[in-house]
């Protein structure tokens, strides 16, 4: 489907009272941020007005936020077929939501952004205009992390009472490491009287990797009841307790967070917790739970990021006739995808190349990954269903089955620098573990000896019949 490939028509007006929907909803993100709370009204202008483009468009982005993908790609396709109908500035964002939320094609995403903030640089305070969007996911995910800060703080001095910028600027604090920074975004967002799932999670994140119980709970305390808030700082505690080897605590979480969600009717977003939680289970060494996980969240959803994880899952646990498939998919349906395109699929076909014994083939398939490998992705940024830089980790293991144990070292040594990108993902747990064992067969046991204990000492809650602590504390006991 060509952009503009029908001629553009005079835009139409929309009924006054699916406006007045439309506004609503608009007003609500405008003061709270609370994304999920506007949706009803975006979705009450399109049920008044079934050709109301931007209504359309305004459910996509909205329902991508919390994770229902599906809808919102169904949403922003509509928008863009009825695009003919609007005017030249809302068809910027359209066509920006088209490829956000359809193709994929983040870059393609962006440039569109400053095209479009070219062409109208003064409009007003919107979560539809082009500086607000700027501080998102096309920019973020294509690695332009000092754009989308400078975006942000230009917006906020612009309307210090527009939501979305804080949580937008401390998003990408926290995918830089600046945990400090984020924290001051956070509490003058408080101040505010903010209150959505994304705040609550980086405030919860940060407490988790700076080790700060006391905030944890606060912050669990303070988003139960909360719509949306709820499962998805349930879900924060389940990837917080799996990353410290508490798996049995981290079920019970998880099976709350799904529990929640479907109470909400997040159908999506219950299907993302589960294969989050198959992919803990395989990475742990529990390859027979985590298949059944990944096998239960594709019950509940095809999404693209519920697909990659289960099929993660699944090449995790040595199951590469399933996860292949899966990939395949992927490749199918988002050819275009920056996500898919350049993260997904390599890895899963690296898995399976790793699987056959090729490790040397999966290393140099996994270069292509490269250009984003420390931007944010569908798993990261504002969800935090897992993290990022699988690639590495993947690479990690792949290079220490080629015997190149120095490069090793410098991919698990890289997901242990990059925390913010990483974030309460058991891999960044589990990197001290494999560094180790690259330290081992590069005969430096002094650093082996370190690298064990950082694990042990992470670890030093978890279940005792953990298959991989199993196996790190027999590894670790040889080098006394």
């Amino acid at each position: 489907m060509e952009k503009h490939s029908t001629p553009l028509a005079e835009a139409t007006t929309p009924s006054l009272e699916a406006l007045k929907a439309y506004s609503t909803g608009m007003r609500v993100l405008n003061s709270s941020a609370n994304i999920p709370t506007a949706i009803p009204f975006f979705q009450r202008a399109v049920e008044i007005d079934p050709k109301f483009a931007m209504a359309h468009a305004s459910v996509g982005i909205a329902s991508s936020t919390f994770g229902e993908t599906v809808l919102a790609a169904q949403s922003a396709t509509r928008a863009w077929q009825l695009r003919d109908r609007v005017t030249d500035r809302e068809r910027f964002f359209i066509d920006f939501i088209y490829d956000r939320q359809v193709t994929g094609n983040l870059e393609r995403a962006y440039q569109t952004l400053e095209s479009w903030l070219r062409t109208y640089p003064r409009e007003e305070s919107s979560p539809n205009n082009a500086l607000s969007l700027l501080g998102g996911l096309s920019t973020n995910g294509t690695g332009r992390f000092e754009r989308a800060i400078e975006a942000s703080l230009k917006q906020m001095a612009i309307d210090p009472d527009f939501g979305l910028s804080y949580s937008s600027l401390a998003s990408t604090y926290f995918l830089l490491d600046r945990f400090e920074e984020a924290e001051r975004v956070l509490q003058q967002a408080f101040e505010h009287k903010l209150e959505n799932p994304t705040l609550f999670m980086i405030q919860y994140n940060i407490a988790v990797l700076k080790g700060e119980q006391g905030q944890v709970d606060r912050t669990a305390t303070l988003a139960k009841g909360k719509p949306s808030v709820g499962h998805t700082v349930a879900h924060a505690e389940a990837l917080a307790l799996a990353r410290s080897g508490r798996l049995q605590l981290a079920r019970q979480s998880s099976s709350r967070a799904m529990n929640l969600a479907l109470q909400e009717r997040q159908r999506e977003a219950a299907a993302s917790y589960r294969a989050a939680r198959a992919v803990w289970e395989a990475v742990c060494g529990n390859a027979a739970k985590g298949k059944d996980d990944a096998l239960a969240a594709l019950a509940l959803s095809d999404g693209r990021d519920v697909e990659y994880t289960s099929a993660l899952a699944l090449a995790l646990s040595g199951d590469s006739s399933r996860s292949q498939p899966l990939a395949d998919d992927l490749e199918k349906r988002f050819p275009e995808d920056t996500f898919a395109k350049f993260t997904y699929v390599p890895v899963l076909r690296a898995l399976s190349l790793l699987e056959r014994g090729k490790p040397t083939d999966s290393v140099e398939l996994l270069q292509v990954a490269l250009p984003y490998e420390l931007a944010a992705n569908g798993l990261n940024f504002n969800h935090f269903y897992l993290g990022g830089l699988h690639s590495a980790y993947v690479r990690g293991q792949a290079l220490l089955a080629a015997h190149r144990y120095v490069e090793a070292a410098a991919e698990f040594q890289k997901i242990l620098d990059h925390r913010g990108i990483v974030g309460a993902d058991p891999i960044g747990a589990l990197a001290h573990l494999q560094l180790a064992r690259a330290f081992v067969l590069s005969k430096d046991p002094i650093k082996a000896k370190v690298a064990y204990q950082d694990f042990l000492t992470l670890w030093r809650d978890a279940d005792s019949d953990i298959p991989i602590l199993v196996q790190a504390k027999e590894e670790y006991a040889r080098l006394q």
